[in-house]
């Protein structure tokens, strides 16, 4: 496969069955639903051993917190969230294969813990500016969306990958004691964007497409 072009999976257990991403705060405030619009976010998912590693972090969080035994499967670093029409589909797709076909890679890292208070508490990604690159050249399919008489499309600049959200803030305040002091740190290559669509049950989602960024030689980390 040459790179910035589109796979397409159908049966990706650990993304397409997974808990999909929120929409980014600016999205989520819009009437809900808006009629014949769907909902997309794109997405990095770390490599497996780490998407792993975090996955178990979450159970453990669930397991000591909130008395669950099983945690949101997702392990992802949300881009973009946007709404739009699912006839938009494919030209979109066309539009972030030629985003991501000039795109390099580049290393990710997670660096400990914080929070948004009071209900969310993540992982810190370490270096936000290739996020800010890729924002920059995300805005072109945001004319296109707009165009369409679709809402404006919500690009992540600070990104982080979550561990819990929607805590009481009780549980937020007690946890973050706990994990304020907690060490955590890996590194990983982000080497394509995952688009997802929310299905019709709110807490799923259907994988799309996954693009392929150019490969950077100056990355050498987990694969």
């Amino acid at each position: 496969m040459q790179p910035g072009s589109i796979c397409t999976i159908q049966n990706d257990s650990s993304i397409s069955q997974g808990v999909c991403e929120e929409l980014p705060g600016p999205l989520l405030a819009l009437p809900n639903p808006i009629k014949g619009l769907l909902e997309y976010v794109l997405v990095i998912q770390p490599a497996n051993d780490i998407y792993n590693k975090v996955a178990i972090e979450k159970e453990n969080f669930h397991l000591q917190y909130m008395q669950k035994k099983q945690a949101p499967k997702s392990s992802t670093i949300l881009v973009a969230g946007f709404l739009a029409k699912e006839s938009m589909e494919e030209t979109l797709i066309r539009w972030i294969q030629r985003i991501c076909s000039l795109q390099k890679s580049f290393t990710v890292t997670l660096n400990n813990y914080s929070g948004f208070p009071p209900h969310t508490i993540y992982l810190r990604v370490q270096d936000h500016e290739p996020f800010r690159k890729l924002a920059q050249q995300l805005k072109i399919i945001n004319e296109y969306i707009q165009s369409n008489g679709c809402p404006e499309v919500s690009l992540v600049t600070k990104p982080y990958l979550s561990i819990a959200k929607q805590l009481p803030e009780k549980v937020y305040e007690k946890a973050m004691l706990d994990y304020s002091q907690r060490l955590f740190f890996e590194t990983f290559k982000a080497g394509e964007l995952v688009l997802l669509r929310k299905s019709d049950d709110i807490n799923s989602c259907k994988l799309v497409n996954v693009f392929r960024m150019l490969p950077n030689e100056d990355n050498v980390v987990n694969q």
